[in-house]
């Protein structure tokens, strides 16, 4: 593309999701740079890619899944932190996930994100709120800010749950759908996932909260309202 043709605003990105068709989706969407003013730089598929993606590119966005393989968004952010933190060129990031759990939103602004959009935000809103967090600014779609605020702004704001804080992201989403009453190939269907997977995921998530069976589990959830 030649400087007569790029156009008014520019904003270099990097999609980093573990679903292919999902990347592929969002690049027709908002990466015909011409119309959009949005240059995808790269893609990953997990933790590690991302991070040397990212590091590579140096994209002034990354749009951000929560749940990765190798540990999840906030693991991406916790090795990104130097980049976040350069004052001359900053990486920003925006979470854009299936997810709108109030742990998973509060996770990742934790984490560094300048915002949160569920996978429901049109094409259109998604290119500006990508111009928005270049910017500086936070973005989230409705009603997340909120959860945010409760975790911010309150004075009696629920300390970190270190329990919690043990599970990856995706054990956290196989732990809120079981307690919710998923069978196991309703689970694996919806995070498009091996029932072995997540029946490994359980385990874990049984292992290291020392819980016995899914129906202590469900009332652990529940206690915590991650139902």
């Amino acid at each position: 593309m030649t400087t007569e043709q790029m156009p008014e605003r520019h904003v270099r990105v990097v999609l980093v999701d573990d679903h292919r068709m999902f990347r592929t989706g969002v690049q027709a969407e908002i990466g015909a740079t011409e119309r959009t003013g949005v240059e995808v730089v790269g893609e990953a598929a997990d933790v590690d890619q991302a991070v040397t993606v990212i590091t590579a590119t140096r994209p002034e966005v990354v749009l951000l899944d929560v749940h990765l393989p190798g540990g999840g968004g906030v693991e991406v952010l916790r090795r990104s932190a130097a980049l976040m933190a350069d004052q001359q060129n900053p990486v920003r990031f925006l979470a854009l996930s299936v997810s709108d759990a109030a742990e998973d939103v509060i996770g990742v602004i934790r984490g560094g994100a300048r915002g949160y959009v569920t996978k429901t935000i049109t094409g259109t809103d998604l290119v500006d709120a990508v111009f928005r967090v270049k910017e500086g600014d936070a973005v989230f779609s409705p009603r997340l800010a909120g959860f945010v605020l409760d975790a911010f702004a309150s004075t009696d704001a629920p300390p970190v749950d270190e329990d919690l804080d043990r599970l990856t992201q995706r054990e956290r989403e196989v732990l809120r759908l079981i307690a919710r009453g998923y069978a196991y190939k309703e689970i694996a269907k919806q995070l498009f996932i091996s029932v072995k997977t997540v029946e490994s995921h359980v385990s874990a998530v049984l292992r290291k909260l020392q819980l016995s069976n899914r129906h202590e589990l469900t009332r652990w959830a529940t206690a915590r309202r991650l139902v």
